[in-house]
């Protein structure tokens, strides 16, 4: 199946470049909010936030009246990020140099951490580096106020929720309220895979929020040229011949050239065989012949069925201590291309984990959370001079009619395709968007990113501008999870329904606190940016034009109302019916029409005038609710309910 997903960007080297204080363009752009009490930096995986941290903890130790600074890191592996590093000889005023005694990310019972981490606090030392779960064990029996100038730092701060039983959401809450201490809040993807914010609205309010996209870390790069997010999708299981093609779905994936990691489905998935040491087998089976195990560093040597040449492979499924810390420790001191071949994993290597030469990230099974797929995805899209291209691919079973679960395996699929849509928004490059008054209106700020549009609402209140400016995709993550869009989305819902009612209900259940006006405003924006990041721009003497799914519009003649006739979450769909079997799509389009959202007023009345042009140019004939088009039933759907409105009303005045 062709990639869902494909952006290509320009090797400008910006990303990689560093100033006169040894500080790349992120963080130097995190830099300059180092005052800030709280400080949320969303930036992508391999930009640099572990360093970005060492600045401004510096500074703050240094400047600030901060006395100690507690790294928390949701897993061991990750602790290595935050060891010793020079800092002075690339322009820094000093070294991060935390005590080796400090670092509890090591191997060893919590219950000494949790005694390690108050003793620091007694002690002289400044700088401790903890797992999430030492922070949330220590804070059990913690007086809060012996946090006062110290500042907290979460790295992976997705794991933090507003949800009352999570944890470490309420100790963050705790240390807000009842200290002076300062947070910097470091997350590739603020975003979570369910419906639960990261804080609420009036804890969020008080960060200062530095964001990096995603298009300005790809885009500065050196080497790394594209980015493909695509979906291969298998019968029976991933690891077994297909009678018809005698290979096997990962056999047909797996390229031994391409530098791999393979994450093996969630156990509890439906993917999954639930004998994940197996799985693993069955993966060496593919691979070819085991041939030894070093004792040394725990890597596996295989010889290739295909070629014949020895791959060496890494196993973080295996969970023995011993053997998961020998290999682990031999991945953090790779050096070198050949040092590795294919990483096989379950729950490890991905966030945070580093391996510049990676060039596929291959996943089985569909991932529940968004922010699970962006970390994987990131695994692959470290700079290195091996690779001019990263892949991610999503081995996800196939809807069969004759199985049990077809539900389930339809909504992984249209689960995946909507991860697919959030990438394509999050890799591409941000537009601004402004009023168009008149055909004068010019500004010379104004650059090819920037567009006109006529009857665009801006927003009036700085929380709506702060919505705009700094959480556009993560308000986009929460629309593609709405069960209500993922009913919505193919096509079976009129664009007008999705960007006019659909999409401002859902704005408005997640910010309670916007009025009428900035949900018009930020509702706008979405819509807006989502159309253009799935449609082409192009040049045809000196005009430019939108060219999406269905359309074509000059930019000089836009108006919101244009916009608001397009689907902006058509184009993975009309990808996908290319690429799947016309059983695969009857599936997918009977799930649909029994799970369909339910008709509202709005949504009636809007499909109105389209239900009298429909008479009209059918010759009087009314649309009909047995008819296979999707819009010409929801047509007859919309009928039938404002006739019983109309009778209903008619009651009520009786």
């Amino acid at each position: 199946m062709p990639n869902l997903v494909h952006v290509t960007y320009n090797q400008t080297g910006k990303s990689k470049s560093t100033n006169g204080l040894g500080m790349r363009e992120m963080q130097e752009k995190a830099y300059e909010g180092r005052t800030a009490q709280y400080l949320l930096l969303k930036a992508p995986p391999a930009s640099g936030k572990s360093r970005a941290l060492m600045f401004i903890a510096l500074d703050k130790l240094k400047n600030q009246g901060i006395k100690k600074v507690i790294v928390a890191v949701p897993e061991k592996s990750i602790g290595a990020s935050f060891g010793s590093t020079e800092l002075v000889k690339y322009g820094f005023f000093a070294d991060w140099n935390p005590n080796p005694k400090s670092n509890l990310c090591t191997p060893g019972e919590e219950k000494s951490k949790v005694t390690a981490f108050l003793n620091f606090l007694e002690s002289d030392e400044q700088i401790l580096v903890c797992t999430h779960a030492t922070l949330r064990f220590a804070f059990e029996g913690l007086d809060v106020k012996k946090l006062d100038d110290t500042l907290v730092a979460i790295d992976e701060f997705h794991h933090v929720s507003a949800e009352g039983d999570n944890i470490l959401g309420q100790v963050l809450k705790s240390i807000m309220k009842n200290s002076t201490a300062h947070i910097v809040a470091m997350t590739g993807s603020y975003f979570r895979g369910d419906n639960v914010p990261v804080l609420m609205p009036e804890d969020e309010a008080k960060f200062t929020k530095v964001t990096y996209s995603y298009y300005q870390q790809l885009n500065g790069y050196e080497y790394l040229k594209s980015l493909g997010i695509g979906y291969h999708f298998y019968t029976g299981r991933y690891f077994k011949k297909n009678p018809e093609t005698g290979i096997s779905a990962l056999a047909e994936i797996i390229d031994e050239n391409q530098k791999t990691i393979i994450h093996i489905p969630s156990v509890n998935s439906a993917e999954s065989s639930k004998e994940k040491y197996e799985e693993v087998n069955h993966i060496i089976d593919v691979l070819g012949e085991l041939e030894f195990q070093d004792e040394n560093t725990g890597v596996l040597h295989i010889k290739s069925h295909k070629t014949g040449k020895t791959l060496k492979v890494a196993d973080l499924v295996n969970d023995n201590p011993k053997s998961r810390d020998k290999i682990s420790a031999y991945l953090r001191e790779v050096k070198s291309v050949d040092d590795i071949d294919i990483i096989i994993a379950l729950g490890m290597a991905k966030e945070g984990f580093d391996w510049p030469y990676c060039q596929h990230a291959l996943t089985i099974g569909y991932r529940g959370s968004l922010t699970e797929i962006i970390q994987i995805i990131g695994r692959a899209t470290r700079d290195s001079k091996n690779k001019i291209h990263a892949q991610f691919t999503n081995l996800i079973a196939q809807p069969d009619a004759q199985d049990d679960d077809v539900k389930l395996s339809v909504n992984n699929m249209l689960k995946a395709i909507t991860a697919s849509l959030l990438m394509e928004q999050v890799l591409a490059p941000n537009f601004k968007f402004k009023l168009k008054k008149d055909e004068d209106d010019e500004d010379e700020e104004d650059d090819d990113k920037t567009i006109k549009i006529r009857g665009f609402k801006l927003p009036t209140s700085q929380r709506a501008k702060d919505i705009i400016d700094t959480d556009l995709n993560d308000l986009k993550a929460k629309l593609l999870q709405d069960p209500q869009m993922l009913k919505a989305m193919p096509g079976n819902v009129e664009p007008e329904v999705i960007n006019t009612v659909l999409i401002p209900k859902i704005i408005r259940e997640i910010y309670p606190d916007l009025s009428d006006d900035d949900v018009e405003a930020v509702r706008q924006h979405v819509v807006v940016d989502s159309v253009l990041k799935n449609s082409t721009i192009e040049e045809q003497g000196d005009k430019r034009f939108i060219r999406g799914a269905g359309s074509f519009i000059n930019i000089d003649d836009i108006h919101i109302d244009l916009i608001d006739r397009i689907n902006p979450f058509q184009k993975a769909f009309e990808i996908l019916s290319k690429s799947v079997t016309t059983q695969v799509l009857k599936l997918i389009d009977e799930h649909i029409q029994s799970t369909k959202i339910e008709m509202t007023e709005e949504e009636a009345i809007l499909l109105w005038p389209k239900i009298k042009e429909w008479v009209k140019n059918n010759n009087g004939e009314q649309p009909n609710i047995q008819a296979f088009d999707h819009k010409e039933k929801r047509m007859a759907e919309a009928l039938v309910f404002l006739r019983e409105l109309k009778r209903k009303k008619a009651l009520a005045n009786g």
